[in-house]
C-alpha cells in the first residue's frame, strides 16, 4: 500500500513591524497607520501602538509568498497594494476583506496613487508601464507607453484629467487621461527621479532626484492661464513665459538647495500643504515650511528693498534716465516671487537608523503644524510631533520585533514558550499567538536554550559568553566560556547539564543548580564547568544523542567527530562533505545522524558504523539548519534557499517544500510532538507551519512540483522571447491594461466548454421537439451538467464568473469560431436588464477584436444587424432609468432640505461625525478617570 503523509501548511507569521522595500501611509482617517510586512499589510493603530488587524493574500502550501512593494490609501477605506509579481489587491480596511485583484503589470508594481475621489487608480512598475484602473468597475482602463525605465512615482492633476509620472529614465510625463496621450515631457534632470508631489492647491510639483536640490514646477491649469504666478529670474523674465506652448501643464519654477548630499527617496506635501518634507536615502527628512502667497509675495518685496538699497549705493552717479529706469524695473519686479520666498527649510529630523519611508498625518493636531511618521531599516516606526520650533518623538513601535536577522529559536519543552535571539535582544514568544511576551537587552546571541520547568534559559554569544536569563523576571547574568564565539549550545538528554562548541576550538560540557544567595530570598541559576576537550579545528556544531552515550562535533575542517561521552573517546569520524557542516541532528532512536553542510547537500549516516546512507543535493545554497521529527525519521531542513524542505529520511524521499521566506532562513525548531515548526530568518520574521489532517501522497506532489515548472514558464510561451521588442514612440502609446495569465486561459476553456455543451443541448432539445411533432411523446432529460439551466443561462453563468478585470484577456484568447458562437447569444441576454452592461462589454470586444473577420463573413451580417437595434434600445432604457433614479433623488433631497433649516449633507459623512464626537467624549472620560485615580493615589 502507498505510504501517506500529513501536509504542513503556513499558520503565523510574526515579528516583522515595517518592511524594507515598501512604503507605509496612514488611513483616511489617520488613526491607522498601513506598514507593510512582507506578504502581509499591518493596520496599526497610533494612538495605541498595536496592530489591530493583518489584511493577508489568502495562505497556498505551494508557491512563495509575494512582498508588498507599495501601498496607498483611498479617501474611502479602501487600500490598494502592489505586489512583486505585478498585481494590485484592493482592500477594505473596516471590513479587513480583500475586495478585487487586479493583473495587468509584468513586473513588480513600484508606484500607486489614487485620484481625489478615489474612484481611479493608476499604478506604475518595473516593467515601464503605467496602467489607468477603474476601481468602481474593478477593471483596467488603458495602459500607457513611453518611459525608458522603472515608474518611481505617480500623481494626479486638474481634478484627475491629467497624470504625472516620474521615472528612473529622468524625464517627467504629463499624461492626458481623457485623450489618453503624452501631453508633455519635461527634462532637465541630471540623474534618476526618486519622487514626486503636488500641493493640495495644485500650484507647485516638487521632483527629487540623486541631484543636490529639489527642482519645483507651476502647475498651469486652463482655467488658471490668466493668473501669473510669475517665474522667477532662474527661468528668465524676457517675455518667454509669453511664447510658452499652451499645451504646457508644468513650467519650470525654481530650484533649492538639499541639505543632505544622499539621493531623495520621497518628498510628500502635508495634507494641509503648509509643510513640505524631503526624506533622502539616508538618517534625515528635511521639512520646509510653504508660505502662502501674501507671505512670499512680502518675502520677496523685503528681498528687493534689500537688493535696492545695495544698487543706489553703488548707483550714486547715476544720471536721472538711469534712475528712472532702475526704479520702474525694481517696481515690476516687485512681484517677483521665487522658490527661496515660497519655501522655507523649517527643521531636519534625525533618526538613529536609516529612514525607509514617511507618511504626515491626513489629521492635522491642535497642538502642532503636522504628524509624522517614519519606517526605518531596523523593523521599527516612529512618530513624530513637528513644531514651528523643533520636532520630537511621540511614540515608537519596537517591542513586537528584532531590530535585526533572528538568529536561533529554541521551544520549551512543554512548547509553551519560544525564545529567538538577535543582536542585541532575546525575546521570548507565544508561539501559538505570536505575541511576544518578554525582551531583554543581550549581546549578540548565536544559539539558546531553555531549561526545563521554564523558568530559566541560556543563551551563547558572539563574544564567548554564556548569558543565564531568568524568563519571569527577565534579569540577566553573564559567564565568561570560550575565548571565541559561541555557536552551538546542546542539551544533556535525563540531566541537569549541557555542552557547548565555540570557536575556540573547545568543547566544554557544563551542570546548572538552582542555589539560593545568602541574604536573598530570590533563587538564582549558577552553571559550573565539569569537562572541556581541545579540538583540531574551529566547533561550528554539537550534537548528543538521545541515549547520552555519543557526543558528535562538526569541526570547520569538514568532518564530524563522534566521541564516547563517558570517556571522550574517539569513535567514529563522519568524513564527506566538501564544504564545513553548518548544522546535524541525532534521531530518537539514535540510528541516525544528519548533517547540512554549505556543499548545500544533506547527508544521512548510520550511528552504529559510520557509513554514509545517502547524500542529497538538497537546497540551492548553503544548508543552515535540519532536524528530525522527535520518534520519526522524518526531518526538516532550511537553507540559504529561503526554502523550508520536509524529508522522509528511511526512503530518502523530498515530501513537502514550503516556500513563505523572503531572505535566508538561518533556523527551526520542531515540537515535541510534531505538530507544529518554527523558522527565523534574515527577514526578521518568525514563521510557524502546522501539521494538517489532510493526507498527501509522494507521487502527487512530485507532479504538483512538475505542474508549477510548467506555470511559471507560461509567460515565455505567450509571447516569443526571439523577437525584437517594438520601440516605443517618443510621444508614448496606449496599449491594453489586462493581462493574460493562468486564471484567463482557465476561463477562456470554461467559455469554450460551456458553448459546447450548450450547442449539444440545443441539437437534442430540437431534436427532442421534432419526436414530438412526429407524435412520439418521450420525456425529455436535461443534461445534469448544466444545472437545471437551459442553455443560453449556462453560458452567461460561465461568463458571469469571470472577474470584471479578466473579461478582456479571456475574450482575446478566444477563437473566432467561437466568438461567432457567443455574439449569436448575446442577442437573447439583452432582455435581462441586469446583464445589458456586461453583453455591452462582450459585444464591443468582440467587434474590435474580430472587425475583419466579421465583416467578410456572411454568416455574422444577420447577427450584427440584430444586434445593432437591439443594443442600442436596451443601453438607451437603462440610461433612462439611471437618469429617473437620479432625478427622483435629487427631488428626495430637495424636499428633506426644504423641511429642515440644516443643510442636505451626506449620510456616511454624518454618520462619521457622530461616533467621532462619540469618541472624543469617551477619551476625554477615561482620561478624567485616570486623573482622579492618580490624585487618589497621591493623597494615600
Amino acid at each position: 500500500m502507498v505510504k501517506s503523509y500529513l501536509r504542513y501548511e503556513p499558520a503565523a507569521a510574526f515579528g516583522v513591524i515595517a518592511s524594507v522595500e515598501s512604503n507605509i501611509t496612514y488611513d483616511s482617517s489617520g488613526k491607522h497607520l498601513l506598514a507593510p510586512a512582507l506578504e502581509k499589510l499591518g493596520v496599526w493603530h497610533v494612538r495605541q501602538g498595536v496592530c489591530t488587524k493583518k489584511l493577508s493574500p489568502s495562505v497556498s502550501s505551494r508557491g512563495p509568498s509575494l512582498a508588498v512593494n507599495c501601498v496607498a490609501s483611498s479617501p474611502s477605506s479602501l487600500v490598494a497594494t502592489g505586489y512583486a509579481d505585478g498585481s494590485i489587491r484592493i482592500w477594505d480596511c473596516d471590513k479587513g476583506s480583500c475586495e478585487t485583484t487586479l493583473n495587468g503589470h509584468k513586473g513588480a508594481v513600484t508606484a500607486l496613487r489614487y485620484n481625489k475621489v478615489g474612484s481611479s487608480l493608476a499604478s506604475g512598475s518595473k516593467d515601464n508601464d503605467i496602467i489607468l484602473w477603474d476601481v468602481v468597475g474593478e477593471t483596467g482602463l488603458f495602459r500607457l507607453r513611453g518611459h525608458r525605465d522603472q515608474i518611481t512615482d505617480l500623481v494626479f492633476l486638474d481634478s484627475g484629467k491629467k497624470l504625472v509620472s516620474s521615472s528612473k529614465d529622468k524625464f517627467l510625463r504629463v499624461w492626458d487621461l481623457e485623450t489618453q496621450h503624452c501631453m508633455q515631457i519635461v527634462s532637465g534632470h541630471h540623474s534618476e527621479i526618486w519622487s514626486i508631489d503636488v500641493d493640495p492647491d495644485e500650484r507647485f510639483l516638487v521632483t527629487g532626484s540623486a541631484d543636490l536640490e529639489l527642482r519645483f514646477y507651476n502647475v498651469k491649469h486652463e482655467l488658471m492661464s490668466g493668473e501669473s504666478m510669475v517665474i522667477g529670474a532662474e527661468t528668465g523674465n524676457d517675455g518667454e513665459s509669453s511664447t510658452q506652448n499652451k499645451w504646457e501643464v508644468l513650467k519650470p519654477f525654481g530650484e533649492i538647495k538639499r541639505q543632505s548630499k544622499d539621493r531623495v527617496a520621497t518628498v510628500r506635501f502635508s495634507k494641509s500643504g503648509d509643510l513640505l518634507a524631503c526624506q533622502v536615502a539616508g538618517k534625515t527628512v528635511e521639512i520646509f515650511r510653504v508660505l502662502d502667497e501674501v507671505e512670499s509675495k512680502r518675502k520677496a518685496k523685503r528681498r528687493l528693498s534689500r537688493k535696492k538699497e545695495k544698487s543706489t549705493k553703488m548707483e550714486v552717479e547715476a544720471t536721472k534716465n538711469v534712475e528712472a529706469n532702475h526704479n520702474t524695473e525694481e517696481a515690476r519686479n516687485i512681484s517677483v516671487v521665487t522658490v527661496p520666498d515660497v519655501f522655507k527649510l523649517l527643521q531636519t529630523i534625525r533618526a538613529g537608523k536609516k529612514i525607509c519611508s514617511i507618511s504626515f498625518c491626513p489629521v492635522t493636531p491642535k497642538s502642532s503644524l503636522a504628524s509624522l511618521a517614519l519606517s526605518l531599516n531596523n523593523n521599527l516606526l516612529e512618530f513624530y510631533s513637528i513644531e514651528s520650533s523643533a520636532s520630537t518623538r511621540t511614540l515608537a513601535i519596537e517591542l513586537q520585533g528584532h531590530r535585526s536577522d533572528v538568529r536561533s529559536v529554541t521551544l520549551s519543552s512543554d512548547n509553551g514558550l519560544l525564545m529567538s535571539t538577535s543582536h542585541n535582544a532575546v525575546k521570548i514568544w507565544n508561539p501559538s499567538t505570536g505575541s511576544c511576551i518578554q525582551t531583554i537587552a543581550t549581546g549578540y546571541g548565536l544559539c539558546g536554550l531553555i531549561l526545563p520547568h521554564n523558568k530559566y534559559a541560556m543563551v551563547g554569544t558572539k563574544d564567548g559568553k554564556i548569558e543565564i536569563i531568568d524568563i519571569v523576571s527577565g534579569s540577566l547574568s553573564e559567564v565568561a566560556a570560550h575565548g571565541g564565539s559561541v555557536r552551538s549550545i546542546a542539551t544533556i538528554p535525563n540531566g541537569n547539564g549541557f555542552v557547548t562548541g565555540s570557536a575556540d576550538h573547545d568543547v566544554k560540557f557544563w551542570e546548572y543548580q538552582i542555589k539560593q544567595k545568602p541574604g536573598q530570598d530570590s533563587k538564582s541559576l549558577t552553571i559550573s564547568n565539569v569537562r572541556s576537550m581541545k579540538m583540531n579545528d574551529d566547533v561550528l556544531v554539537v550534537a548528543v544523542s538521545p541515549d547520552a552515550k555519543y557526543v558528535a562535533v562538526a569541526l570547520l575542517d569538514c568532518t564530524v567527530k563522534i566521541l564516547f561521552m563517558d570517556s571522550l573517546k574517539f569513535f567514529l569520524s563522519l568524513y564527506g562533505h566538501k564544504l564545513p557542516v553548518l548544522c546535524m541532528d541525532i534521531s530518537s532512536d539514535g540510528d541516525l545522524i544528519v548533517t547540512g553542510s554549505a556543499d548545500k547537500n544533506l547527508r544521512i549516516w548510520g550511528l552504529d558504523f559510520g557509513d554514509c546512507h545517502k547524500s542529497i543535493f538538497a537546497h540551492a545554497d548553503s544548508v543552515m539548519a535540519v532536524q528530525f521529527v522527535r520518534n520519526t525519521h522524518y526531518m526538516f531542513s532550511a537553507g540559504k534557499d529561503r526554502l523550508l524542505k520536509y524529508w522522509d529520511a528511511d526512503k530518502f524521499e523530498l515530501l513537502l517544500t514550503l516556500e513563505g521566506h523572503h531572505a535566508d532562513v538561518w533556523c527551526l525548531a520542531i515540537s515535541n510532538r510534531g505538530d507544529f515548526v518554527v523558522t527565523g530568518s534574515h527577514d526578521r520574521s518568525i514563521r510557524r507551519w502546522d501539521r494538517t489532517e489532510e493526507p498527501f501522497f509522494i507521487e502527487e506532489e512530485k507532479e504538483k512540483r512538475l505542474e508549477e515548472i510548467f506555470e511559471a514558464d507560461i509567460d515565455n510561451t505567450f509571447e516569443d522571447r526571439h523577437t525584437p521588442k517594438e520601440e516605443l514612440p517618443e510621444e508614448g502609446a496606449v496599449a491594453l491594461a489586462g493581462k493574460r495569465t493562468q486564471e484567463t486561459l482557465t476561463a477562456t476553456d470554461s467559455i469554450i466548454d460551456a458553448l459546447d455543451v450548450a450547442e449539444v443541448e440545443l441539437k437534442r432539445i430540437a431534436e427532442h421537439e421534432e419526436e414530438q411533432a412526429r407524435g412520439k411523446v418521450a420525456d425529455f432529460q436535461p443534461n445534469m451538467i448544466m444545472l437545471g439551466l437551459p442553455p443560453l443561462d449556462y453560458v452567461l453563468r460561465a461568463l458571469s464568473n469571470i472577474s470584471t478585470n479578466d473579461l478582456e484577456q479571456t475574450l482575446l484568447a478566444l477563437p473566432f469560431s467561437d466568438a461567432l458562437k457567443l455574439l449569436s447569444y448575446t442577442k437573447d441576454w439583452t432582455s435581462n436588464p441586469d446583464k445589458v452592461e456586461l453583453v455591452c462589454r462582450i459585444v464591443t470586444i468582440l467587434l474590435q477584436m474580430h472587425h475583419s473577420q466579421l465583416i467578410s463573413t456572411p454568416s455574422a451580417r444577420p447577427v450584427l444587424a440584430v444586434l445593432k437595434d437591439i443594443i442600442y434600445a436596451r443601453v438607451k432604457e437603462c440610461k433612462d432609468t439611471l437618469g429617473f433614479n437620479l432625478a427622483a433623488m435629487d427631488h428626495l433631497k430637495q424636499l428633506m432640505a426644504s423641511r429642515s433649516d440644516a443643510l442636505f449633507r451626506d449620510a456616511k459623512s454624518k454618520l462619521l461625525e457622530i461616533r467621532s464626537q462619540q469618541l472624543k467624549r469617551l477619551e476625554a472620560r477615561t482620561e478624567t478617570k485616570t486623573e482622579k485615580r492618580k490624585k487618589k493615589k497621591q493623597k494615600k
